[in-house]
């Protein structure tokens, strides 16, 4: 009775025993994806800031104090619109000094000089009448030479005399140097005071105001920022190692920090021609169109640009890779039960899944941890799982790096 209890107690730890030297023999049991083919979508993701196409910037072109401010961020504008006055008292004394000027040209200048050619002009014609009466009384013999010397040297006096009101009349007539140049005067004071109104030269929406009532402002000096109407960009800055997969036209999905829910399309419209040494960055634009009703000026927005796309690829994991290098890798693929170390050469890479255009076959099988504690020639054993899927909800990249994943 004694040897058959000792029977029973042994022969559990002999299996349990055997059953461990089987599975020693079979090598640890390590989860592992069965590649296939299937579509696959390669992309860079970055965070990027919203950008008009263009921002004008209105200043004032004299100095003055600021006597008021009509607009403030976020007001729509149109071209002339008045954005801030200023103060100008002796301005408003020098047009009126001028148009005091031109008025006292049109209505008493002019007249009396057309008054005072009249004038000359009768002196004249009598001045002639009474020379021809003595030429003849002398051809008569009836006065004396010194006579008709004295009524020849009066006519000659009287013609200088009309030449010169003619002369003046004709400096102050309608369109004449004098009413030029008072008009002028006017018109150059008018501007002069026309300047102390900083107007928008464009159409767009003011997104910063750098003045108050009470400043003092002066020439150079930015005083309004304004974001033309037009195209909207989303500016993103990009690691310069993934200037080799861009390219112009490619699509990509962008999605507002403050708006998470609501996805808008754009396409790469620019890339800079060169790299920030700074930062290590390239600076390109999406064009959006059509423009979202919820985007604002200089709004944090993430994007997804899609640089590569195939309809059939043989995929492997990511988090299977090893070593990568350019467009090689290692990984482990499980081959009759034991372990084998395989270079392979990639082609598109995803957010999730990179495809293998060598080294690998439909239906192998690799060690889904490319750091598994096995060495070359090891026996193992495989518990299949499903790969990850490479679409991400765009919302849940905002967190990623700049880079080509």
């Amino acid at each position: 009775m004694t040897r058959r209890r000792l029977a029973l107690l042994v022969l559990p730890v002999v299996a349990v025993a055997g059953w461990m030297a089987l599975g020693a023999l079979r090598g640890p049991e390590l989860a592992a994806y069965e590649l296939r083919e299937q579509p696959l979508v390669q992309t860079v993701v970055a965070t990027g800031r919203v950008v008009s196409v263009s921002r004008a910037q209105a200043g004032s072109a004299i100095t003055g104090v600021v006597l008021e401010r009509r607009v403030r961020e976020g007001d729509r504008v149109q071209p002339g619109d008045v954005l801030a006055v200023l103060r100008a008292d002796d301005l408003e004394a020098a047009t009126r000094e001028a148009e005091a000027g031109l008025d006292q040209l049109l209505r008493s200048a002019r007249p009396q000089a057309q008054a005072a050619l009249r004038e000359a002009e009768a002196r004249l014609d009598q001045a002639s009448r009474e020379a021809v009466r003595r030429r003849e009384l002398f051809g008569r013999q009836l006065i004396a030479r010194e006579a008709l010397e004295q009524a020849l040297q009066a006519e000659t006096t009287a013609r200088a005399g009309a030449e010169r009101a003619r002369l003046a009349a004709r400096e102050l007539d309608a369109g004449g140097p004098a009413e030029q140049a008072a008009r002028a005067r006017v018109a150059s004071a008018r501007a002069l005071l026309e300047k102390t109104q900083v107007r928008a030269e464009v159409a767009g929406t003011v997104i910063t105001r750098n003045v108050e009532p009470g400043d003092l402002v002066q020439p150079g000096r930015v005083l309004f920022e304004i974001a033309r109407e037009g195209d909207t960009e989303i500016l993103v800055p990009l690691d310069e190692r993934n200037l080799g997969v861009l390219a112009l036209g490619q699509p990509a999905v962008c999605v507002a920090d403050a708006f998470p829910a609501q996805p808008f399309p754009a396409k790469v419209g620019f890339i800079a021609p060169g790299v920030d040494a700074q930062r290590g960055s390239v600076d390109i634009r999406l064009a959006v169109q059509p423009v979202p009703d919820f985007l604002r000026q200089d709004m944090t927005v993430s994007v997804n640009i899609e640089t590569g796309r195939r309809e059939r690829a043989l995929v492997v994991p990511n988090d299977a890779l090893a070593a990568i290098d350019g467009d090689r890798a290692e990984v482990w693929r499980a081959t009759d039960g034991r372990a084998e170390r395989r270079t392979v050469k990639l082609g598109l890479r995803g957010l999730a899944l990179s495809e293998v255009v060598e080294g690998l076959a439909p239906g192998d099988l690799v060690l889904a941890d490319a750091a598994a504690p096995v060495a070359e020639g090891d026996r193992v054993r495989t518990a299949p799982m499903a790969p990850p899927g490479d679409g991400q909800d765009p919302a849940t990249r905002k967190e990623l790096p700049a880079k080509l994943d």
